[in-house]
C-alpha cells in the first residue's frame, strides 16, 4: 500500500494512468459491456464488486481531465430514453466529477453504437462490478504541469 491512493486502484490500473499520454482515454465500464471484444488486444482491467462511483472518484484523484477539450468525459446514452436523460448513476457520477471539470466543460452523452467505436480507439477499459445497465463512462486525460513560460 501506498500512502495517498485509493486501494481500490490495483498496480496494473496505475500502471496503465501512467502510462497514457495527454488526451488518450479510459473507459469504464459496467458489468455487462462486451469489453474484450471492443478491447481487441487492448489492456482490460477487471474491478469486481465495484460501483462506477467508486471507481470514477478513485481514478479521478490521480487522472487529470483533459483541459483543452469542451467534453473530457463522456457517458453512454440509455437507448430509448429522451435526449437528456440520465440514469440516477449517472447523475451520481457526474455530480461528483463535475468539480474536476473546468467551467466550460461539460459531460457528453454518447448514443450507445458511438460510444462503441470511441472505446475501440480508448488506450483501456476498466471493468468494474457496476450493474445498472449504461453505467459507462470515457474519461479523456489531461496534463500536469505549469503553464508555458514566455
Amino acid at each position: 500500500m501506498l500512502k495517498g491512493i485509493p486501494p481500490l486502484l490495483t498496480p496494473e490500473l496505475l500502471k496503465i494512468l501512467m502510462e497514457m499520454g495527454h488526451d488518450e482515454a479510459l473507459v469504464l465500464v459496467d458489468a455487462n459491456f462486451t469489453a474484450m471484444s471492443i478491447a481487441a488486444g487492448k489492456p482490460v482491467i477487471r474491478l469486481p464488486g465495484t460501483s462506477m462511483l467508486q471507481v470514477v472518484q478513485a481514478v479521478t484523484t490521480l487522472l487529470p481531465l483533459a483541459a483543452d477539450v469542451t467534453h473530457p468525459v463522456g457517458f453512454m446514452g440509455v437507448s430509448d430514453q429522451p435526449v437528456g436523460y440520465r440514469s440516477a448513476m449517472q447523475r451520481e457520477v457526474i455530480e461528483v466529477i463535475t468539480p474536476e471539470l473546468l467551467p466550460h466543460q461539460s459531460a457528453e452523452s454518447i448514443e450507445r453504437y458511438a460510444f462503441y467505436e470511441r472505446a475501440r480507439a480508448a488506450y483501456a477499459i476498466v471493468i468494474t462490478g457496476e450493474l445498472q445497465p449504461f453505467g459507462n463512462f470515457i474519461l479523456r486525460k489531461g496534463v500536469i504541469g505549469e503553464n508555458l513560460r514566455p
